[in-house]
Parts: structure tokens; C-alpha cells; sequence
């Protein structure tokens, strides 16, 4: 995928944190920090919500339609 130019503007206490990180070595620009950092925080968001969503099941009700049928299917399975 094309990568599009953008500009940002970041708290120069931030700025100076992300400098000595590609100074480090750990990345070969500012560019790609701030790229792979938004990125992370996309992902994070993004499992947050599934997290959101999931904490509203009810976990009797999940429990009931998982095990839904399997009375009958039971007795015909082998003793283990």
C-alpha cells in the first residue's frame, strides 16, 4: 500500500523522547517510530473494543446455547 506524506505536530518533551530512540538505533527514522507507534495503538484500540463487546455477553446465557443440544448427542458418544 502507498504510504501518504502527513504533518503532525508533537509536544516537544515527546519530539525530544522519540529523537533519542532513533539516535538509539531502534528505528531508522522518526517516520517509522511514529509509524509503528500508530500502529500499535490501532491495534490496541481496536481489541479493546472486542474486549468491550465481549464483557457485555451473559456468560449463563453463552454457557446455555454452547451446550445446546448435547443431551441427546451425549449418550451416543464412546466412554472415554
Amino acid at each position: 500500500m502507498a504510504k501518504a506524506k502527513i504533518a503532525v505536530t508533537i509536544d516537544g518533551l515527546v519530539l525530544t523522547r522519540l529523537d533519542r530512540i532513533v539516535e538509539g538505533g531502534l528505528f531508522p527514522n522518526r517516520s517509522q517510530a511514529i509509524e509503528v507507534a500508530v500502529m500499535e495503538k490501532l491495534e490496541r484500540l481496536e481489541h479493546r473494543r472486542l474486549a468491550a463487546e465481549c464483557a457485555k455477553l451473559d456468560p449463563a446465557a453463552e454457557q446455555a446455547i454452547a451446550e445446546e443440544g448435547l443431551g441427546a448427542d451425549a449418550a451416543a458418544w464412546p466412554a472415554y
